[in-house]
Parts: structure tokens; C-alpha cells; sequence
């Protein structure tokens, strides 16, 4: 692990500005940049910790505030009833499009900024993990990852619950790394296999894991944390950020 810095500025957005932490190594050098989207409580304590130990494996981490449209800046929820009711209010009040420019708006900063190497990748955690799946969409982002992405099966993000994912999935040119606990009840066997088979069919380069474990299982705070699947999970994710973004792209045009 490496020593890393913090901090935030409001990029702009066709929605207006929109906050995004930045965490990334203190030593000076160009590292790859990693869009990381949060779950519906936005930037909280679990998903600073998750950035940081990205970070520290060598990469820029932009964490953007997913509902600011709707909160202060700098608001995280809180993991109780009203802070899920309010998250889970937003996620289908902000249209998808916005979901979509809030993406763009990141990917444009990382790919500009001249500690960034120019190598792209996206991750996300529940929600975050649809709206990384969609950020897959964009042609420059290499490598992905989305822990039990929600709403994907059902097409239910967004304003009017109609989101069009599964469809563009094809538009994905990257590679896929989704994760995925077998006792989620937000994402049953059958969403599951709904997802696989459109992958399937698309032929899209994918690394699929599923694991003996709940919804939330990455988060190291609340009863549903699951270490072991954590740690064993994310030694993962750092072998395929390592191999799509920092070497990957030369040995797999």
C-alpha cells in the first residue's frame, strides 16, 4: 500500500456542479483513474475506506456525489430507515441521462488531468455498480467493476423506472468484473441469470464471481460485512485494475 493524499472539487455537469473526491498516491508520478460510484448513501465511511485502498494500489479514485442535484454538498446518508428511504427516493427521481452526464463529467476530468495516465476504469457498489456498468458504455473505459449492481435485470434506475441498461450493455467494449452475493434479495438467482445470458450473448469479455453472502457484503460497517468474501473479493479486483489499466491494455488490444 502507498501513502495517498485527499481531496474534492465541483466539476460541472449539465445538472450543475457536482462534488467528487478525489483520493489518489501522495508520491508524484501519472497513475490510471478509477470512476467510483457509491452506494444510494453517497460517499460515506465504507466507500472513502474502499477508495483509499484502491488508491493506495496505485490509482486515482474520483468518488462524485450521486445525487447532487437533490443534497448539500458534502452530504452522506446515513445507513438507517430514512437515510435508505431517501436514497432509494433519489435513485428513481434523477433521470438516467444525469446518471449518464455525471459519468462523462468525471471520465473528462480523470483523462485530463496531468497526473493521470490516460488509462480508465470504472467500479461501484450496488447502485454504484449500475451506474459503473453504464460508465462501461463509454469506449475508453477499460476495465470495470460492479459489486451486486442493482436494478440492472429490471430496468428500474432512474426517472420513470425504465432504464434501457441491458439493452446497451452491447455498447460495453471493455472488460467486466461483477461480484455478486447469492443471498441478495435485491438481485435473485434469476436477475442474475437474466444478466449473464445477455453478457453471454454479447460475447463480452467478463469475469463473473458469486459468493455465499448478503447484499452489502463488501461494506465493513453493519451486519452484513463479510470479511473474508471482502478481502478475497478485492485481492481480485486489484489483479484485474493491475492488468487493464496499468499493463493490460498493451498485452490485450
Amino acid at each position: 500500500m502507498t501513502i495517498i493524499t485527499d481531496e474534492h472539487l465541483d466539476l460541472e455537469t449539465p445538472t450543475g456542479p457536482m462534488r467528487t473526491h478525489i483520493v489518489r498516491p501522495a508520491a508524484p508520478g501519472k497513475y490510471p483513474g478509477i470512476v467510483f460510484f457509491s452506494e444510494i448513501f453517497q460517499v460515506t465511511g465504507p466507500i472513502r475506506r474502499t477508495a483509499a485502498q484502491l488508491a493506495g494500489h496505485g490509482y486515482i479514485v474520483a468518488m462524485p456525489e450521486v445525487y447532487h442535484e437533490y443534497e448539500t454538498a458534502g452530504t452522506a446518508l446515513a445507513y438507517d430507515q430514512a437515510g435508505s428511504d431517501r436514497g432509494n427516493y433519489l435513485k428513481t427521481a434523477k433521470p438516467v441521462a444525469a446518471y449518464d452526464a455525471d459519468a462523462r463529467a468525471v471520465l473528462d476530468h480523470l483523462s485530463s488531468r496531468p497526473d493521470c495516465t490516460g488509462k480508465l476504469g470504472a467500479m461501484g457498489i450496488c447502485m454504484g455498480g449500475h451506474l459503473a456498468f453504464r460508465a462501461a458504455m463509454n469506449p475508453q473505459v477499460a476495465g470495470t467493476v460492479c459489486f451486486y449492481a442493482t436494478d440492472i435485470h429490471t430496468g428500474t434506475l432512474g426517472e420513470g423506472k425504465h432504464d434501457d441498461s441491458l439493452a446497451r450493455a452491447a455498447d460495453i467494449q471493455g472488460e467486466l468484473f461483477m461480484a455478486w452475493g447469492r443471498q441478495d434479495p435485491h438481485v435473485p438467482t434469476s436477475g442474475r441469470m437474466t444478466l449473464l445470458a445477455r453478457l453471454n450473448e454479447l460475447n463480452t469479455r467478463l469475469n463473473w464471481h458469486e459468493v455465499n453472502g448478503a447484499h452489502a457484503f463488501l461494506r465493513d460497517e453493519g451486519p452484513r460485512y463479510d470479511p473474508a468474501h471482502a478481502h478475497a473479493l478485492m485481492s481480485l479486483v486489484y489483479d484485474f485494475f493491475h492488468r487493464r489499466l496499468a499493463q493490460g491494455d498493451l498485452l490485450n488490444p
